[in-house]
């Protein structure tokens, strides 16, 4: 008895603040290096800027795993109603996917975990596709995109007009293709379409071949900051 009377008036109290009973977020401000961050945010806000007025083309890339065990912890029930989701691990998609804020996107798939190979695979293939601006590709620090064959393979892109441009460490936020990740994971991919691996994968498909049109996403607020460039 008594602590539910604690409980409803510690909700009571929260909620006069304007507070909300919602899931933690984790944090990596306590890895990052202020004076890389600065300087990093800094010269992509200048990447931005140079794509605003049509210089460049400037992507951001990066991968994400698949599995038949939803994310989706929560969700409206009636009452004497009970959503049940049976644990399955299964087989797992791993997504590479590139995507500018113009919702515009390239992805490869692989039922494989997702290697340094796969990724240069991928970036060769989309280079051979014309463009007659320099592009820039922004992707974070993990192993894959920093390793000694991804190392070899800058001057030759460069020569071609495609740069990598890479994060500072623990900064997933300057990266608009996570938020991607989450919408599919959190909103987009339904209950059901994890009923079947094969289904999931479908479900995968559509979603990213439907991007900007069915499935959209509002980049343009994620400027750093926006600026005029002459």
């Amino acid at each position: 008895m008594g602590t539910r009377v604690f409980n409803e008036d510690l909700e009571a109290f929260f909620k006069k603040f304007n507070c909300r009973y919602k899931r933690w977020r984790k944090c990596l401000k306590g890895k990052q290096c202020p004076i890389e961050q600065a300087s990093k945010k800094e010269a992509l806000a200048e990447l931005q800027a140079l794509e605003e007025v049509g210089l460049i083309e400037l992507f951001y890339g990066d991968e994400s795993g698949f599995w038949q065990n939803p994310v989706i912890a929560r969700a409206w029930q009636f009452a004497g109603e009970e959503i049940r989701l049976l644990p399955e691990k299964g087989k797992r998609l791993s997504v590479f996917g590139l995507l500018n804020r113009k919702c515009e996107g390239q992805f490869w798939s692989s039922e494989k975990t997702i290697k340094t190979e796969f990724v240069i695979e991928c970036l060769e293939e989309w280079i051979k596709t014309k463009s007659n601006k320099p592009r820039v590709l922004v992707l974070d620090n993990a192993r894959i995109h920093r390793s000694k064959k991804m190392q070899e393979k800058l001057a030759e892109w460069e020569e071609k007009g495609f740069y990598i441009f890479n994060l500072p460490t623990y900064s997933p936020h300057l990266n608009i293709i996570e938020i991607l990740w989450r919408k599919m994971k959190y909103e987009w991919l339904k209950p059901e379409d994890y009923a079947l691996f094969e289904i999931l994968r479908e479900a995968i498909k559509e979603i990213l071949s439907q991007l900007g049109a069915e499935y959209k996403i509002n980049f343009q607020a994620k400027l750093i900051f926006r600026t005029e460039y002459v």
